[in-house]
């Protein structure tokens, strides 16, 4: 817990404060990328700290939550809930700037992140045009307005309460409307360009379970965890990011057909949620079958024709892939 208790009071000092658009910073918005000596990262095509990420400040406000469902710290609370206001502002004029509800982004450094979302780039490696609605991204927002107007509530603030329950209730509604594919029986995994829907199956779909943006919709719950499981995401050591029926399928690749963990973890807390937990079993068994056959848990790994196989770029050790693994080891 003290860890997530530093994490945001750093997240909250860096919070953005002005626009400045080499960096991507704006009002409220919290930091993609940080170095302790910014000094030793020159070449690097923007300045430090750079703000250039779609999820950072919806995510902010959810460890907001969680941390506050651990500590009951209301002295905490209120200290901190300046700064989750700023980040709910970010979200609604900011990160929804054609007004429809649903977070988007698009650079404004021309050097900087194309892609914005946890699927990183400066190359179009997604094959997307911005301005980009990325399915992920509107559960971590749901999940953050329903955390915030429980602490609206916990204030006494009940007019603020009611306008963050009603934002959450519309951006699921757009959310079940826009994305998601009859014809698939799953949700897109993005919206590009003139709001055209990405009908590629990727694991993105899969993190709605995990924040409660689906609640109280059995079937399509069902729909997207029967899909995940199917034979061209499930392999022995985990869900894949991209099918293997994709035209562009790779499975060495960094986005498109490679296995996260991390990806894997936000998937499986959402399948227990949810009363799944044979899959969520699996998937954790999953994860420690990867950590035994390559001695360690990477940033990502392949897994070739059934056969595990390390990917050179990965990173290792890595916070958030080490982090899934001893939260399964850990986890009653």
């Amino acid at each position: 817990m003290a860890i997530a208790r530093w994490t945001i009071e750093l997240l909250a000092k860096l919070q953005g404060k002005k626009i400045d658009n080499a960096s991507e910073e704006e009002p409220g918005k919290i930091v993609h990328e940080w170095h302790p000596n910014p000094s030793e990262y020159k070449s690097l095509p923007w300045p430090l700290p750079y703000y250039g990420s779609v999820d950072s400040t919806p995510l902010f406000i959810y460890l907001c939550g969680l941390y506050y469902e651990k500590s009951a710290d209301t002295e905490w609370l209120i200290k901190y809930w300046p700064h989750i206001v700023s980040a709910l502002k970010w979200c609604e004029k900011y990160g929804d700037f054609d007004g429809n509800m649903l977070l988007e982004y698009e650079r404004k450094n021309p050097a900087g992140l194309l892609h914005q979302g946890w699927k990183d780039s400066r190359m179009d490696h997604l094959g997307l045009k911005p301005p980009i609605e990325l399915i992920e991204v509107q559960g971590y927002y749901y999940a953050a307005l329903r955390k915030a107007a429980e602490f609206a509530l916990r204030l006494k603030n009940k007019s603020i309460e009611k306008k963050l329950r009603a934002r959450a209730e519309k951006l699921k509604e757009a959310v079940i409307k826009e994305f998601w594919l009859p014809e698939k029986n799953f949700f897109s995994t993005a919206l590009a360009e003139s709001k055209f829907p990405d009908k590629r199956i990727s694991s993105n779909p899969g993190h709605l379970l995990f924040g409660g943006i689906l609640d109280g919709e059995a079937g399509k719950i069902k729909e997207v965890v029967d899909r995940l499981f199917q034979k061209d995401m499930w392999t022995p050591y985990g869900i894949r990011t991209h099918a293997e029926s994709n035209p562009d399928f790779n499975p060495m690749s960094y986005h498109l057909g490679s296995i996260w963990p991390h990806d894997n973890w936000i998937i499986a807390q959402g399948l227990k949620k949810y009363g799944y937990h044979r899959e969520y079993g699996k998937i954790k068994h999953a994860l420690l079958d990867a950590y035994q056959a390559l001695g360690e848990i990477p940033e990502l790994y392949a897994v070739v024709k059934g056969k595990i196989e390390k990917i050179p770029v990965a990173c290792s050790p890595q916070a958030w892939a080490s982090g899934a693994l001893l939260n399964f080891i850990l986890e009653k």
